[in-house]
């Protein structure tokens, strides 16, 4: 399974549309998930044409995004959590740990910064964001692989 992981689009501000170099890494994606901060429902429709996706609410979403404020899911047999804001980092992997006792990888948002750790036991994984880097060098996508219940791999790519 090809899951492709964005957060933090921030449109119509910072994403007016799919970026080229974006739409390259949802093409053959089985799943995408949006870790929040979505702005608008409008970029869901657009991921949609790609894949089916899944999204947490952010703190930047209106009423008009509809998405729970955590996510747990079972993708091909791993067991994956979603939030927006995982907290200060800081005792992030024992926070994690304790809201999400089941999750193997916990996907999350809001800092923009890319990071992808083993703490407590868990896989955090943030992607960044591909159209608001802040203080990073580029726009980031995460991509994930699973098979059987098994993270093969999962990357933090640059897309500016």
């Amino acid at each position: 399974m090809r899951v492709t992981v964005l957060s933090d689009t921030h449109a119509p501000r910072r994403w007016r549309s799919c970026p080229p170099r974006v739409a390259a890494h949802l093409r053959g994606a089985d799943l995408i998930l949006h870790a929040g901060d979505v702005c608008v429902p409008s970029v869901l429709d657009e991921l949609a044409a790609f894949a089916p996706v899944h999204v947490v609410k952010g703190n930047n979403d209106g009423p008009d995004v509809v998405a729970p404020e955590t996510l747990q899911l079972e993708l091909d047999g791993l067991r994956v959590a979603m939030i927006h804001d995982s907290g200060p980092l800081s005792g992030r992997g024992v926070r994690m740990r304790h809201r999400f006792p089941w999750a193997e990888l916990v996907v999350f948002g809001h800092s923009h910064i890319p990071m992808d750790e083993q703490a407590e036991g868990v896989r955090l994984f943030n992607p960044g964001s591909p159209t608001d880097r802040r203080r990073q060098p580029h726009g980031t996508v995460g991509l994930l692989t699973i098979e059987r219940g098994v993270l093969v791999e999962a990357r933090i790519v640059p897309v500016t």
